[in-house]
């Protein structure tokens, strides 16, 4: 059995912070899950209905594994990402930092790991893994699923194997910390100007406060895109409050990332930003319980009242940004 030793195995909210709070603390750096999200400029919006799609997604926050290249960047990490299509190779790229003691990020499909109770298809989860033996794999997930857990080598091939949307090439990957990285304050205002630029300058409608405000009109149709409304609807309201880990589609996450950081840098800008993404949280929350309840009852209106609340959503939204977006101008000495 190989176990890499000393790791800490503890899950957070989220998939990705929760892997990468586990990397970054076996090297000595250890930062709160928010932190984590928000120097990784994790948020985000989209609103998604592919053709392919039985019922139309909304998500809240940047495309996996984008975050993880955002921290990098910011904290000067060093990220190696090793992605290949052949089985051996992949077993090969993470037995080896395991074997000399170092745990390891995966991307993979949720659907196939053994201790998933919920069989949802979801290329884009991501674990840490800390061990293995010859049947088994050693892996850290989310508060949610367990934090320590385990499933069988196979399916976690299989997981790591599957494709569709969002899957990576049997994607794994190692962080570093260099002796001269710079300190995680220095970075907290570039990472938020760069996320709420992002999300007021979207490429397309169906992103950022763009793709809310789509949302609110859209979700009031969703009865007719749907043969079973009880069981659509109610899976939506539940990605939302569940899938959008943390709840509230990531917004309790980066509330309170800039509850953190108004702690270190005195900021009439981020408290703003935080007083409006504090009110947005509840207001993600509101949404979620009128789709469930749509769903529940039937009742048609619930899903008008829904996307009224989108509209003052993106608004809302779109308010915390362009504050946020300027938050440079009045701390300056924040990207030192």
């Amino acid at each position: 059995m190989t176990t890499v030793r000393g790791v800490d195995t503890r899950g957070s909210a989220h998939c990705e912070t929760t892997a990468l709070g586990v990397l970054l603390r076996q090297e000595g750096l250890d930062l709160s899950e928010p932190m984590l999200f928000g120097l990784g400029s994790g948020l985000s919006f989209v609103y998604w209905d592919a053709k392919n799609m039985d019922f139309p997604f909304l998500g809240g926050r940047v495309k996996p594994f984008e975050l993880t290249r955002n921290l990098a960047a910011a904290l000067g990490l060093e990220l190696d990402v090793r992605e290949t299509s052949s089985p051996r190779r992949a077993w090969e790229n993470v037995a080896g930092p395991l074997d000399a003691g170092r745990p390891v990020g995966l991307q993979l499909d949720s659907h196939h790991l053994e201790y998933f109770t919920s069989k949802v298809r979801f290329g884009g989860h991501v674990v840490a893994m800390y061990g293995y033996d010859d049947r088994t794999a050693y892996l850290v997930d989310t508060a949610q699923q367990g934090g320590a857990v385990t499933t069988g080598l196979e399916s976690l091939a299989e997981a790591r194997a599957a494709r569709g949307p969002m899957t990576a090439r049997h994607r794994s990957f190692t962080l570093s910390v260099p002796r001269d990285a710079p300190s995680p304050r220095s970075r907290i205002v570039p990472a938020v100007t760069a996320c709420a630029d992002a999300f007021l300058h979207p490429p397309i409608a169906n992103l950022g406060h763009r793709g809310i405000e789509k949302a609110g009109r859209l979700v009031r149709t969703w009865h007719r895109r749907t043969d079973d409304p009880r069981r659509d609807l109610r899976r939506a309201a539940l990605l939302m409050e569940k899938g959008g880990t943390g709840g509230a589609l990531f917004r309790n996450l980066y509330r309170d990332f800039l509850a953190e950081s108004a702690e270190v840098l005195d900021s009439r800008r981020l408290r703003t930003g935080l007083a409006l993404y504090t009110e947005a949280a509840g207001l993600w929350t509101r949404t979620a319980s009128l789709i469930d309840e749509a769903g529940e009852t039937g009742d048609e209106r619930c899903l008008v009242r829904a996307g009224t609340v989108l509209g003052d959503l993106a608004r809302l939204e779109r308010e915390a940004m362009e504050e946020l977006s300027r938050l440079g101008d009045e701390v300056p000495g924040g990207s030192r």
